[in-house]
């Protein structure tokens, strides 16, 4: 089953756009129907630096919607890893305590990989192992709206610390850094992690990319 090489699916958008949901309804639903050996997910977010060596307060400070944040180095690698057929240790993230645990998680290579972020399309070195480009464009007041439900109920913030960070870093870098990113894009969905026509198209698309593998 492992003959062609895997096929990677890149979701990118700005954050609480519905990248999320939308990766992980396809995974879910396709998990389902092709089994783990089938399909997988990697999450940007995991790969968010290592910051043991500062102390909390200076974490926080840290501006998270920078490309700089991600060591966009080790998720190409792994990335390439996995296009060789070589399992990689995922970092596992903590947002509670801005740093990675000290646990790792197994990820097989499998022929379809979905990977989600907010900033996958800004490093050329990433981008070109992507073989398929989403971008989801979500408005920026929705994204704010769904952001701060998230970070209350999920995350353990302050309605406060949201805002302060949406003005001062998240907002600016969407501009900077994540609007640009639909430039690369190959699809461009509209309405959100919801939306069922795209789900379903690149559901149809995956099974067809599955399909190569099996014959």
């Amino acid at each position: 089953m492992h003959t062609i090489k895997p096929t990677i699916i890149a979701i990118t958008g700005a954050s609480a756009s519905g990248k999320t949901l939308f990766a992980q309804t396809i995974f879910d639903e396709l998990l389902a129907e092709l089994g783990a050996q089938g399909i997988t997910i990697i999450k940007e977010d995991a790969y968010y630096r290592a910051q043991d060596h500062l102390p909390l307060h200076e974490r926080e400070k840290t501006n998270y919607d920078h490309p700089n944040a991600f060591e966009h180095e080790l998720l190409s690698e792994h990335l390439t890893k996995l296009l060789n057929n070589q399992s990689v240790e995922m970092p596992v993230y903590c947002y509670q305590t801005h740093t990675r645990t000290k646990q790792t998680s197994l990820i097989q290579p499998t022929p379809i990989i979905l990977v989600e972020g907010i900033l996958l399309f800004t490093n050329p070195i990433l981008r070109n192992c992507f073989d398929i480009k989403v971008y989801m464009d979500t408005p920026l007041d929705i994204c704010l709206v769904r952001r701060i439900q998230r970070d209350t109920a999920e995350r353990g913030r302050s309605l406060e610390s949201i805002t302060a960070q949406y003005l001062e870093t998240v907002r600016p870098m969407y501009y900077q850094f994540i609007e640009p990113e639909k430039a690369w894009a190959d699809i461009v969905i509209t309405k959100g992690g919801k939306n069922r026509m795209a789900i379903e198209v690149l559901k149809a698309k995956i099974r067809q990319l599955i399909q190569q593998h099996i014959s």
